[in-house]
């Protein structure tokens, strides 16, 4: 018997989803025909087969939630196998997720509440850390978990969180824990620009410009080597609401574009996210994050840094509003801003130059 294991499917993933079996139990199959298809916390991955041979064992179901380096099809004999096939090091991401199911577990264990009631909580599937507790100094009661068990009841089961959600999940609690951050808001004047239905293009224009100002937010952070990395090429993060959840696409060596490029490549962009056609490598790498939260709602925001970058930069919804300009008052269209920074690596000076920096180059015609 020849034994495939999941792959390393790049940055250390810890595990994938299974989303479709390509091939059954019995087939035989040849190197490189399409094996299955999982979804990682980056995109839908096609995995080919290492070898030829009979199938003669599917591990996993559609669904179901596969550990980098676990079993994933059997083959009979040793077949053929494609010595090309790079299965690189299997590695275990979960150290994040085990520390933050202890601490749930210890939230329940340090809850007051007899043996009985204790038992009456893991009868009915309540959790003690979700309980008010309503008896004399915090002690759970037997009518606080049957409260809580019909609440549940009338919401329905939990559904566990799944490819982009649970990668955005464990994304902001790897930023909770590693950055310090630190906003600045201030407000462009974009009246001068004609076209502002959709201001992103002059806004990745304004960033561009921004770099070369301050090129200290285009960077990558190592936190263990307290290290910096400060990058030329600009690989611009555009943070994506989308109903499976948020993710970030990536526009590689954006600093090469002008403006009509700039429209281009989002063009692009926005037929891949409407086919949802991304690959892994659109979805990882990126310098420095943009996100047009304004498009839908909302001024001024702390948008949340993603480790290993430094700097996130909000737009959010312009507005008419009236302002003193060479000492009379005036309606201009006013774009709010917002610019998170890890204050570990950026101090408040760059962040500032970069923020003046993009609100200037906005405040010029097209």
């Amino acid at each position: 018997m020849n034994i495939f294991h999941l792959p390393d499917l790049g940055e250390g993933l810890p595990d994938a989803e299974i989303v479709e079996w390509h091939v059954s139990v019995g087939d035989n199959i040849k190197i490189n025909q399409p094996l299955v298809s999982v979804e990682t916390a980056k995109a839908i991955i096609d995995i080919p087969s290492p070898l030829s041979g009979k199938v003669s064992h599917l591990y996993g179901r559609i669904n179901e939630l596969i550990k980098t380096g676990d079993p994933l099809v059997e083959f009979e004999g040793e077949g053929q196998r494609d010595t090309g096939t790079v299965v690189g090091e299997m590695t275990n991401n979960d150290a994040l997720i085990d520390e933050q199911r202890n601490d749930q577990q210890n939230v329940s264990v340090n809850a007051k509440a007899s043996p009985a009631v204790r038992a009456l909580a893991h009868r009915m599937e309540v959790d003690l850390a979700m309980v008010t507790p309503s008896g004399h100094d915090g002690l759970i009661q037997s009518d606080d978990i049957r409260r809580v068990a019909r609440i549940l009841a009338d919401i329905g089961p939990m559904k566990p969180l799944r490819g982009v959600r649970r990668a955005m999940a464990r994304n902001m609690s790897q930023a909770h824990l590693q950055v310090a951050p630190a906003t600045v808001v201030d407000d462009a004047d974009i009246s001068l620009i004609q076209q502002t239905g959709d201001i992103t293009p002059r806004l990745i224009r304004g960033l561009i410009a921004a770099c070369q100002v301050e090129p200290a937010l285009n960077a990558w952070f190592d936190a263990h080597a307290t290290a910096r990395r400060l990058l030329s090429p600009i690989h611009l993060g555009l943070a994506v609401d989308a109903p499976q959840g948020l993710f970030v696409a990536v526009l590689r060596d954006i600093q090469n574009e002008n403006l009509e490029g700039i429209k281009q490549r989002l063009d692009g962009l926005k037929q891949k996210i409407s086919q949802r056609s991304f690959s892994a490598d659109d979805l990882r790498g990126y310098s420095i994050t943009l996100s047009n939260y304004g498009s839908i709602a909302g001024r001024y925001a702390m948008p949340v840094v993603l480790p290993p970058t430094v700097a996130i930069i909000g737009a959010g919804k312009s507005r008419d509003e009236a302002v003193v300009v060479d000492g009379q008052v005036v309606i201009r269209n006013i774009l709010p801003l917002s610019i998170t920074i890890d204050h570990r690596v950026v101090t408040g000076g760059e962040a500032t130059r970069f923020l003046h920096a993009i609100i200037n180059d906005l405040q010029r015609a097209e």
